[in-house]
């Protein structure tokens, strides 16, 4: 099924990777200097499956659902200054691009689904990115994770929607203050090079470079700054202890995870950060310690490496379904339960 801004279902269903690509050609096209070349080549693109032709189809449905509503909303862009209208542009197509691709699924994952899928950057599990800000402000952007960008005259406000990102601050030549905002508050840095990560009620903060002023959004007045070399988490409320960096706090940023005797609990409950599907940890070998450079991009080989050194097994009972349990004598390291 489809579902249209309007609220109208469509029937049928249409693959991810053609409604992607028909929104890549609708910007493409409505940018006004298309050419003949560039025009039969979106042609051909529609003849050359009927799954792109179905994609187009409701893409073009969804703006003509969207040239109906109220003018403030679908062609609100026309009052604004250019980098407003492009900004406002992006996230329209964006809109269509998540309803054409994903429908009553988003609908279904509520308003956190949307703001992720609508967001300025964002990951997929197992995913890294790194960006770069207009002012050379660089943002590396861990497994599951979306910001929304917003530069104007008076600040420079990333929003830290979910997941976790490590910033490098730029000078800003205007001066204006760098930002990063969640759901617990704000965080002001000082010059610096820091990793945020949103958790359920609580943020996590980590300083490498710099210091980063905390405010928590139910208590500014309990401002805090917290040095380099030193993490703590805060919630709306009160910030919590501090303490020291621990060594590869920040090798995410280079796809590998470090572990200094950490429980296997722990271990494994990171770890799935970077896999579809569940991952856990038998409680009779939580206790077990884990200690290493493990390569994010094949938690597959993590797990093998695990069940060669310690005396755990790992049960596969689906692609999307893993438990580590304790060893069987005799029964071998990784199997697949039928």
């Amino acid at each position: 099924m489809f579902l249209c801004p309007s609220g109208i279902v469509m029937g049928g269903f249409t693959p991810e990777a053609a409604s992607l690509q028909a929104v890549e050609w609708l910007v493409r096209l409505q940018a006004g200097d298309v050419t003949p070349e560039e025009e039969q080549a979106w042609r051909a693109w529609r003849a050359g499956h009927a799954e792109n032709e179905q994609a187009w189809q409701h893409i073009e449905a969804c703006m003509a659902r969207m040239r109906g509503l109220p003018a403030a909303l679908a062609h609100g862009t026309l009052a604004r200054k250019p980098a407003q209208a492009n900004a406002a542009r992006r996230q329209s197509l964006k809109l269509v691009a998540l309803l054409a691709a994903g429908g009553g699924a988003w609908l279904a994952g509520g308003d956190e689904q949307a703001r992720f899928w609508l967001a300025d950057y964002r990951t997929g599990t197992g995913e890294l990115r790194h960006v770069v800000l207009e002012d050379g402000t660089r943002i590396a952007l861990n497994t599951a994770s979306s910001i929304d960008v917003r530069y104007d005259a008076g600040q420079r406000l990333v929003t830290l929607l979910k997941g976790e990102i490590m910033v490098t601050t730029a000078r800003d030549a205007a001066r204006r203050p760098f930002i990063v905002q969640t759901a617990q508050g704000r965080l002001q840095p000082v010059g610096t090079r820091f990793a945020v990560r949103v958790e359920e009620d609580r943020t996590q903060l980590g300083v490498f470079e710099g210091a980063v002023d905390i405010f928590p959004g139910q208590s500014p007045d309990a401002a805090r700054r917290l040095q380099a070399g030193r993490h703590t988490s805060f919630t709306a409320a009160q910030t919590g202890a501090v303490q020291a960096l621990p060594a590869g706090a920040d090798a995410w940023t280079a796809g590998m995870l470090v572990a200094h005797d950490m429980p296997l609990a722990d271990f494994v409950q990171e770890l799935a950060r970077y896999r579809h599907g569940r991952l856990a940890c038998d409680p009779a070998i939580a206790h077990l310690r884990v200690s290493g450079i493990y390569p994010l991009a094949d938690t597959t080989q993590v797990l093998d490496m695990l069940a060669r050194t310690l005396p755990v097994d790992v049960r596969q009972t689906t692609r999307f379904w893993v438990t580590l349990t304790p060893h069987r004598p005799g029964g071998g390291r990784t199997w697949t339960a039928a």
